[in-house]
């Protein structure tokens, strides 16, 4: 008894007749004929009566139907875990991801799937919000990450990154432990416009306050660099923030502003297992 047997066994019973059975195989009639007779002599029992127009499942038949169900579904199994252990070690995985999180994080989770996937290829894509959205929901990328839920996409959760308040190193705000939005209200202000700005315009218009707004920045590294010089303030991610900030302030902000950043793929019920993997990976490392 083979398996491909077993599989010209459930066709026949799923099309009710030979020659569709071969049609669905990709054989001819006579071909599924030989094999059910085959299968017939090796077991020593009729599975089929048959009649010029009807085929049916003998009792011996209806008893062996579960079990070869369960045999060729395990054959199915077991071709599902190899597609997937193949699928892991080689191909390319297109990812998106905004400045910040490129700069602070990508480097080290990158680092931790290529020790563990060598053969997949990793291509970063980075841009702003809008951008790395607009890729997934188009297919440029197959994942990326993102701020805060999107329509139309699934994101598994990651982190949570806290915005601060960032000051010149002599302004006179620099004594207080906790910075308030309400007191920035009349401060020059330097706003990022990668579209992490949009929390922060959002707690502004929740609280009926309006932004003295200055100069739109695009690099981070640039609006730090202008708190520095004096220009005005601005609040910000944690994580755009150099390692050792110079010459200026980083002040907790009250009330607090929050961004959460996830992995986003257009369906979780279709990603592939290289994408499985790099989803695993990364909530492996950022735990």
């Amino acid at each position: 008894m083979t398996l491909y047997q077993l599989e010209v066994f459930l066709a026949v019973v799923q099309t009710g007749s030979f020659t569709r059975a071969g049609e669905l195989l990709l054989t001819s009639q006579s071909g599924v004929s030989h094999s059910i007779a085959d299968l017939e002599k090796e077991l020593g029992i009729v599975l089929f009566t048959r009649n010029r127009n009807h085929i049916k499942l003998t009792d011996a038949g209806e008893q062996i139907l579960p079990h070869a169900r369960e045999i060729v579904s395990q054959k199915d199994k077991i071709n599902q875990v190899v597609s997937e252990a193949q699928g892991v070690k080689n191909g390319t995985l297109r990812i998106g991801a905004f400045p910040s999180f490129s700069a602070n994080v990508i480097p080290s989770i990158f680092q931790a799937f290529r020790s563990r996937y060598p053969g997949v290829e990793l291509l970063l894509f980075e841009g702003s919000y809008a951008e790395v959205e607009a890729w997934i929901k188009a297919g440029t990328v197959d994942l990326g990450f993102l701020a805060n839920p999107c329509d139309g996409l699934d994101i598994i959760q990651l982190v949570s990154d806290p915005y601060v308040a960032v000051l010149p190193a002599t302004h006179p705000l620099r004594k207080h432990d906790v910075i308030s939005i309400e007191q920035l209200v009349h401060e020059p202000f330097l706003s990022l416009k990668s579209g992490c700005e949009r929390l922060v315009m959002r707690a502004f218009q929740e609280n009926e306050l309006s932004l003295n707004k200055q100069f739109e920045v695009a690099e981070n590294s640039t609006i730090i660099s202008m708190v520095e010089a004096g220009i005005g303030v601005s609040i910000v991610p944690s994580m755009i923030l150099p390692v050792m900030p110079a010459n200026i302030v980083v002040k907790p902000l009250k009330p607090p502003i929050t961004r959460n950043i996830g992995l986003a793929v257009r369906s979780q019920e279709t990603i592939s297992p290289a994408i499985a993997a790099f989803i695993k990976e990364t909530q492996s490392l950022l735990a």
